[in-house]
């Protein structure tokens, strides 16, 4: 894919390390467990299937960093597969949207991977859904093959 300025700013903001902090909207953290937490979206990122081990002991499936971004997201993002099939079946959410309305489908978009767009369509992802969403990408990035694949099924 060759790189544009919009795609650097976009690959910029996917990837930076989160820094989950205290909110206006919750209890400010320790350096511990935001470390932890930093850590969490790190596995995400790696496609690293203890992630779901920790779902499992009560993490929230949908737990977003400070942009906004899901495990799912950073997963679908990072080209990562298997961890995005597992989270699905866990219960993360296909549709959420990071701060700048991307969301996982628009991601995989981005990246050009069919194999993972077609995952994600089949789990009920929509591709109109959030500000740069998937059918915007596409089109943005001239991605022929994956507006196609983005087309409502007939039949």
């Amino acid at each position: 894919m060759t790189s544009t300025p919009h795609h650097d700013e976009y690959e910029r903001a996917i990837t930076a390390p989160a820094q989950v902090g205290g909110s206006q909207d919750g209890p400010e953290l320790t350096d511990d467990q935001v470390a932890f937490l930093n850590q969490l979206f790190d596995l995400a990122r790696h496609g690293d299937a203890r992630l779901i081990e920790f779902i499992g002991q009560g993490i929230p499936a949908n737990l977003a960093d400070h942009k906004g971004d899901t495990f799912l997201i950073l997963a679908a993002y990072s080209g990562q597969s298997a961890l995005v099939e597992s989270l699905l079946t866990v219960g993360a959410d296909v549709n959420a949207q990071n701060q700048r309305g991307q969301s996982p489908l628009t991601c995989a978009v981005f990246r050009g991977d069919e194999s993972l767009v077609r995952t994600l369509l089949a789990a009920g992802a929509d591709p109109e859904a959030g500000v740069q969403n998937a059918v915007a990408t596409a089109k943005a990035f001239g991605q022929e093959g994956m507006l196609e694949i983005l087309q409502p099924q007939n039949g």
